[in-house]
């Protein structure tokens, strides 16, 4: 053996074990393939153009973390693609020629490699961006459950399964996510989905206290809803699992529009404490001193009743921020944190290699990173609120998202990121 392919595989050693410690894990690691090998994934994709999802997680597998062969080899290998649709601006034909994987008709096609068997160890399922119809409630409907009924079908056939990562909300409805997940779990597959939000930097660091009783958490946003309201979403689901007693499910929502909105600052039903920490996170926003109620372009509030008490509110404020920012505050102390929640708006978008070092430990391990079950509710949850805003704000009972589960997962600061690219850049 070469001293340089001692080195390298001391180097993917370390890397793997450092996903993990990244990763916030405090199980102890069984990984289901040897360190020193690669782990052959799959990808599943509605499209793959410049800047699209497929591009800024599946390239990082090609061109390493930062997009531009300067940064660290991830442990996965990307062997074969399933593109679902191929505008104009499609880079999987020159990303396959010149990275030597290979692009099938058929997501059956792509998990067996034409071997009638399963003969990969690990699917990635990016289905976001992309021509697709939307519900009446407005939510895209990207075809993840007609993804992941080929995919099951292959597990089946194949008597085995393997981990799974699909990007953003299991479904854009409560029936397909549910299904999804229970099908998934009954086949013992490895799942893990959601956003980038929830492992990405934060300004200040700042998290909520294991096993803390919280009161209420706020969040601001913008749109569009079914998108960007997705990762708010997720980020507060993130923050509220931490609480005491873990998550005990969603008993109630309500989406309020518009004047609505204002007419409800007004009359105090979200703590303006709250409102106005969360606000001073910002790093900018367009209001130029003036009223939001004059800045800001159709609002709308969110609000999210738990089981246990815990109330959610979430403020798209579009026009006038670009950001993530939350505030909590404590049910014994009375006390608040806030921090905002940083993404890179440029290449490398380092916020995707965050998320990728999630998904890297759970393909090493096979074991989940962090629970399925915050996404599961977070897709239900999405899917009300849009039910809610084109019912005119009616408050929806909504005891199927009783989805209770806890978890070891912690947030922990990832590493400063590189310098910022412009969105054209290569």
């Amino acid at each position: 053996m070469t001293m340089r392919c001692r080195s390298d595989r001391l180097r993917r050693r370390l890397l793997l074990v450092g996903l993990l410690l990244l990763c916030g894990t405090h199980r102890r690691a069984s990984a289901t393939r040897p360190a020193a090998g690669p782990i052959r994934v799959a990808g599943v994709v509605t499209v793959y153009r410049h800047n699209s999802h497929a591009d800024v997680l599946l390239s990082r597998l090609l061109q390493t973390d930062t997009l531009d062969g300067k940064g660290h080899d991830s442990p996965l290998q990307l062997v074969s693609l399933y593109v679902d649709q191929r505008p104009k601006g499609d880079l999987s034909g020159m990303l396959a020629a010149s990275h030597r994987f290979s692009i099938y008709d058929t997501i059956a096609d792509a998990l067996t490699l034409k071997t009638g068997k399963l003969a990969v160890d690990g699917i990635l399922i990016v289905a976001e961006h992309g021509d697709y119809p939307r519900s009446p409630n407005g939510n895209k409907q990207y075809p993840k459950r007609r993804f992941w009924d080929q995919v099951f079908a292959v597990f089946r056939h194949s008597g085995r399964v393997v981990p799974v990562y699909s990007d953003k909300h299991l479904a854009d409805n409560w029936a397909d996510a549910q299904a999804i997940y229970s099908t998934a779990k009954a086949l013992h597959v490895p799942l893990m989905a959601g956003s980038s939000l929830p492992v990405t930097r934060r300004r200040p660091a700042a998290d909520v206290r294991k096993g803390g009783k919280l009161r209420e958490i706020m969040v601001l946003t913008y749109g569009p809803t079914d998108a960007y309201g997705f990762h708010a979403l997720e980020l507060a689901q993130a923050l509220a699992e931490q609480r005491a007693g873990g998550e005990t499910g969603i008993v109630a929502v309500r989406c309020l529009t518009g004047d609505a909105v204002w007419q409800a600052q007004r009359d105090r039903l979200f703590d303006p404490e709250l409102f106005q920490a969360a606000w001073n996170r910002l790093s900018h926003n367009s209001t130029h001193g003036r009223p939001l109620a004059d800045v800001v372009d159709q609002p709308r509030l969110f609000r999210i009743e738990y089981a246990d008490g815990l109330v959610t509110d979430i403020l798209e404020l579009n026009a006038s921020i670009t950001e993530w920012v939350a505030a909590w505050r404590y049910g014994d102390s009375n006390a608040i944190e806030s921090t905002l929640f940083w993404v890179q708006d440029g290449r490398p978008a380092m916020h995707f290699t965050y998320l990728l070092r999630g998904i890297e430990a759970m393909m090493v391990r096979g074991k989940p990173t962090w629970p399925v079950e915050r996404t599961l509710l977070t897709s239900g949850t999405l899917d009300a609120l849009l039910t809610s805003c084109v019912q005119g704000g009616k408050r929806l009972a909504t005891p199927y998202l009783r989805v209770a589960y806890q978890t070891d997962w912690r947030w922990h600061q990832p590493p400063p990121p590189p310098p910022t690219r412009r969105w054209t850049d290569q």
